[in-house]
């Protein structure tokens, strides 16, 4: 596997390569990472990810300082998926000059997770654009667990009419349910067998729904005050519509479950598709 981190030497690198996958990332990987890399190799010759912490979408509030860098644990993990090129820039390399042109997602932005960190998606697709020109990729995969991101992501490669296949990969989750994530790292022993109590909300509320239920605003509720009962302090669990987000008129329409709460220091995010 071939590091690089600037911006000339990478694009040298994939003058002569055919049909990139690219697999953006921020580092200190594990299994659901993984498997992003062996699903680009299925969809194109030459795969590329990188790792990049991104200032940009973190807000003063949140864990950009403390934030795992393990590069050469990823790098041996990347290897081994037979992940072709690295790229890994440092801030100076990406943001050589303060980065004053940005992509102002729609209001979807504002929703969910957005109404709590503020300028978050903004951060992210405006790094996720500029990855996307400097490495030009035939196609990129992005996790489904970040459901939202995906959206603003899927979104925006449409309407700004790039030539880029955006794939969505599965939820990997523990044996006992809870969704694989770097922060997962920062729950205590005790927290971290909590931790998959937010996976059995959201599928029963998907169970539910599938027994016919119709108010998802009650479901939403009762979800809250289980996981309040439990020491659990949450910022939403939702209903919406997986083709916008919208608050669903019917139940009838496919469905998806999100979720963020935080076990005590450890914010964490979850959905699960009807």
């Amino acid at each position: 596997m071939q590091i690089l981190s600037s911006i000339p030497d990478l694009r040298a690198a994939l003058k002569t390569r055919s049909r990139i996958v690219f697999v953006p990332t921020m580092g200190n990987l594990h299994a659901g990472h993984i498997s992003l890399m062996q699903q680009a190799r299925d969809h194109g010759d030459t795969v590329v990810a990188s790792i990049f912490v991104n200032r940009l979408q973190f807000g003063p509030n949140d864990d950009f300082d403390k934030y795992p860098r393990t590069f050469e644990g990823d790098c041996e993990k990347l290897s081994a998926a037979g992940v072709d090129l690295l790229f890994a820039p440092t801030e100076t390399d990406l943001y050589p000059e303060p980065q004053e042109y940005v992509v102002e997602p729609p209001a979807i932005q504002n929703i969910l997770d957005g109404e709590f960190r503020p300028g978050h998606f903004r951060g992210v697709a405006t790094v996720v654009l500029k990855l996307f020109n400097i490495v030009q990729p035939h196609a990129a995969v992005f996790g489904k667990k970040d459901y939202q991101q995906l959206m603003v992501i899927r979104n925006m490669t449409r309407q700004l009419a790039l030539p880029i296949e955006i794939i969505g990969g599965e939820t990997v989750r523990a044996e006992d349910g809870l969704a694989l994530s770097s922060r997962n790292g920062y729950l205590s022993e005790g927290e971290r067998a909590e931790a998959p109590r937010l996976y059995r909300q959201l599928n029963a509320i998907r169970s539910a729904i599938k027994n016919g239920e119709t108010d998802t605003a009650k479901l939403e509720k009762a979800a809250i005050s289980a996981l309040t009962a439990a020491g659990w302090k949450t910022d939403y669990v939702a209903v919406r519509q997986q083709s916008d987000l919208a608050v669903p008129k019917n139940v009838d329409a496919p469905l998806v479950v999100l979720a963020a709460s935080r076990l005590g220091s450890t914010r964490l995010i979850d959905n699960i598709e009807i």
